[in-house]
């Protein structure tokens, strides 16, 4: 019988650093049933030979055009700098193929909206790595609420830690630092978290953003070098939900000696708390605890352990494999599972109402 896998061509994977490595080729190495890697391109032919050699993929390919355009490849992924996405995404659909992209889809709304404009066009699977989305806690989660466990939902709260963002980064990181990158905490964690409360408490109202910076350089900690700094480390965003319940939102940059993530969802019956060791709702394991009626004190209110069987251990692996198995379904059965495009694009919408309001508020 025919190998079925879908065949995988990756844009942008070293064998062992960053976060295609690190997410994306165990969550697919745990799918092998459901998916092959056969090649990649990276920024020189020379780095995508030392990767296929490494991982024993059959192809290398001297850069994303080949790739795209290779009769061999029926899945491209990308997962390189947001700056680079509306190219390579851009190739990718022209060429036909299914595509998963690294959130954020765009750098900006505009790129954003011009992609999911291709990806309706070109009728293929189109899909934007939020894999919050997909997470086991934020499915039960979800299910929690819709079955009234904390009733009408009166107000939430959400802090987080970016991780970066603060006084100090490496060189590595450092284009996070720049605004005209659309790689910032507000594109990032709070996006991806926001994308994850998005399916458990509906749409968001009216919103009201502050950003703030603390650090106006940030020290490269591997080059000794003071760079500017363009991207807040601080961002309030205070309004309501859709249904009218109350949002108070404080993403702050660095990490805390206190709790990382802590979102809380109270209601006219219960409350619920779920806690993470980051502000990355969509790359840590979270913690769920609820209260309800005449209890006093939250209890855990995690999903079954048979829940998590056959799944990776890690929760970075795990969502990311969950969001291909998602895309798996759809490529094969026409399904709309796996966050598409246009998911993208209204998120999106939402940063850029929150950057906007921010902007405002600037002296």
């Amino acid at each position: 019988m025919a190998d079925q896998r879908i065949r995988v061509g990756f844009i942008g994977l070293n064998p062992d650093s960053h976060w295609a490595a690190t997410a994306h080729l165990p969550a697919l190495q745990s799918l092998s049933d459901k998916f092959t890697i056969v090649g990649v391109a990276n920024s020189s032919q020379e780095s995508a030979q030392r990767t296929a050699s490494a991982l024993g993929l059959p192809h290398a390919f001297a850069d994303a055009e080949a790739l795209v355009n290779s009769p061999d490849i029926d899945l491209v992924v990308v997962t390189v700098k947001v700056p680079h996405h509306l190219q390579l995404v851009t190739a990718a659909l022209n060429a036909g193929k299914h595509v998963y992209c690294e959130w954020p889809l765009g750098n900006g709304l505009a790129e954003a909206r011009e992609l999911a404009k291709l990806a309706k066009e070109k009728g293929v699977v189109a899909v934007a790595g939020t894999q919050a989305r997909a997470a086991l806690e934020i499915e039960h989660l979800s299910q929690l609420v819709k079955d009234g466990f904390v009733g009408k939902v009166l107000s939430t709260t959400l802090i987080g830690s970016g991780g970066n963002w603060a006084g100090e980064t490496i060189d590595d990181y450092y284009y996070l630092f720049d605004n005209r990158n659309g790689a910032n905490m507000q594109t990032i964690p709070l996006a991806h978290t926001f994308a994850a409360m998005r399916d458990v408490l509906g749409e968001f109202g009216s919103l009201d953003a502050r950003f703030i910076s603390q650090f106006d350089a940030v020290t490269v900690t591997d080059t000794g070098e003071t760079r500017p700094k363009t991207v807040p480390d601080q961002i309030l965003v205070q309004g309501t939900l859709a249904s009218g319940a109350a949002l108070s939102v404080h993403y702050r940059g660095g990490v805390s000696r206190g709790t990382n993530l802590l979102w809380e969802i109270n209601g006219t019956e219960g409350d619920i708390q779920v806690t993470g060791g980051l502000g990355h709702a969509q790359m840590i394991q979270l913690t769920v605890k609820g209260a309800k009626g005449a209890q006093k004190e939250l209890e855990l209110l995690m999903p079954a352990e048979d829940d998590y069987q056959g799944w990776p251990e890690s929760a970075t692996v795990r969502n990311v494999a969950r969001m291909y198995t998602r895309l798996y379904q759809d490529i094969e059965t026409g399904s709309r599972l796996a966050p598409n495009f246009e998911d993208a694009v209204s998120l999106h919408e939402i940063i850029d109402t929150i950057e906007q309001s921010a902007s405002q508020h600037e002296s």
